[in-house]
Parts: structure tokens; C-alpha cells; sequence
């Protein structure tokens, strides 16, 4: 049966091995699908593509075997990992897409994304990644040695688990009129996206149009999956 796959927001850590089996399982059993789009966060941070990856190592080998069994892999950055480069999808064999791409979803045109440029309430949030994702700042910061970019990487994932507390819940939640304007943009009707750890199908109107917007959830308790076939669109829950 033909099926595409889509997760998000896994942030491996060799912290959670669970996590990482599970992963790895599931990624066993999609040896039969059209194509598998992991939205971004698949590590909880990442620091470079020289970083060593302790303990990320059954993870990265096996989307290796899957892209060697003849399965797309595709990978869109999250805010975590955005530093994923052409090394990595060399080792990985998978394709690093557009933070905004469309495809073509048994003939739907689709929007995918991570979401974090959904988010534009949280204004301080959107500082911060317009300058984390400016290359002459990333530059200078590979340069360091691994050691002291996880320290900033550890030092700036507790800030934001602290900045997080702090915030009200729907500042950390997509702005309505800005996926509109990214769907409009885009001229599409069904838009995927993870990063918010809602999982949920949203649906509304515009100018007389349903759009649908599909929300990935996290792999923190457990996993979740979107599986797509040409009749249907299935949120799903996976034990880890």
C-alpha cells in the first residue's frame, strides 16, 4: 500500500535511548513507503556536522539503511538542528529540503515546515532565530571547538526551557493570520508542520476555501507519526 510518512520534534538525546529505540524500530518497519519528511528536531541539539554524536549513533545508522533500501528520506531543520549540513546528508543519504517546501501529496499539493516561523507572537523567539540562522554568526560559532559548543549548546537549552516556563501558552502557538498568508503564499490547502507539540488537525475557512493544517506531535513520552496514503490522512500515536 502506498504511504508517506511524516514525524517531527523527536529531540534524540543519548540521554533517552528508549527514545532512540523506538525510532529506530519504527524506522524498520516504513521499508515500504513512498517517502519518509522528518520536520526538523530530530536531535535535541545538534552543533555541527563534526559533532560525534555519542549515543545518536543506531539513530543515524539506521535512516542511513533506510535511504540505502531505496526510501527518500527528507529532512527540513528545526530550531534545534539547524545546524544539519552537507556532511550529514551525505552520511545519512537523506535530502535537506527548503524550510518551506510544497509537495506533492497523491496529487494535494502540501505545504511542509518545521512551524517556528508560525509562531510570531513570540517575538523574542523570532529574534533570536532571525540571529542563530545568520550565516556570519554561525560562521564564526563552528569554529569553536566541540567541547565549547555544547557547553552553548547545553547553556542555551536550558535558557529556553527557563524562557518557556515563562511564557503564556498561545504566544508559543502558531499565529492564525500568519499560516494563512504562508498557505496563500503558497497557493496550497493542507499545510504540516510540527515544532508546537500539538498534535492536531486544525481546519478552517478563507474566502470561501477549507484549508486543513496538520500539527506533528513530539517523541518526549511517546511517538507520533503522520500516515498518509492516497485515500487518507492518519495522525498517530506510537509506543515507545
Amino acid at each position: 500500500m502506498s504511504q508517506t510518512l511524516f514525524v517531527s520534534d523527536l529531540h534524540l538525546d543519548q540521554k533517552r535511548p528508549h527514545i532512540i529505540a523506538a525510532f529506530c524500530r519504527f524506522l524498520n518497519e516504513c521499508s515500504s513507503a513512498d517517502a519518509l519528511y522528518i520536520l526538523g528536531d530530530l536531535f535535541e541539539y545538534w552543533i555541527g556536522d563534526d559533532d560525534p554524536a555519542i549515543g545518536l549513533e543506531p539513530a543515524i545508522n539506521a535512516i542511513r539503511k533506510l535511504s540505502a533500501s531505496g526510501v527518500p528520506v527528507y529532512f527540513i531543520h528545526g530550531n534545534r538542528d539547524f545546524l544539519i549540513g552537507k556532511r550529514f546528508a551525505k552520511q545519512t543519504k537523506c535530502k535537506i529540503l527548503k524550510e518551506e517546501t510544497v509537495i506533492d501529496l497523491y496529487g494535494t499539493p502540501t505545504l511542509i515546515m518545521h512551524g517556528d516561523t508560525l509562531c510570531t507572537d513570540d517575538i523574542a523567539y523570532q529574534k533570536y532565530r532571525a540571529k542563530a540562522r545568520n550565516p556570519f554568526i554561525q560562521k564564526p560559532l563552528l569554529m569553536l571547538s566541540v567541547k565549547r559548543r555544547l557547553k552553548i549548546a547545553e547553556g542555551l537549552r536550558n535558557k529556553s526551557k527557563s524562557a518557556t516556563q515563562e511564557k503564556p501558552e498561545d504566544i508559543m502557538d502558531v499565529n492564525q493570520q500568519t499560516v494563512e498568508q504562508a498557505m496563500t503564499k503558497h497557493n496550497v490547502n493542507l499545510l504540516i508542520h510540527g515544532h508546537t507539540h500539538r498534535p492536531a488537525e486544525h481546519e478552517f475557512n478563507l474566502n470561501d476555501n477549507s484549508y486543513k493544517r496538520i500539527v506533528l506531535g513530539d517523541w518526549y513520552e511517546h511517538g507520533s507519526v503522520l500516515r498518509c496514503t492516497p485515500g487518507s490522512v492518519t495522525l498517530e500515536t506510537i509506543k515507545t
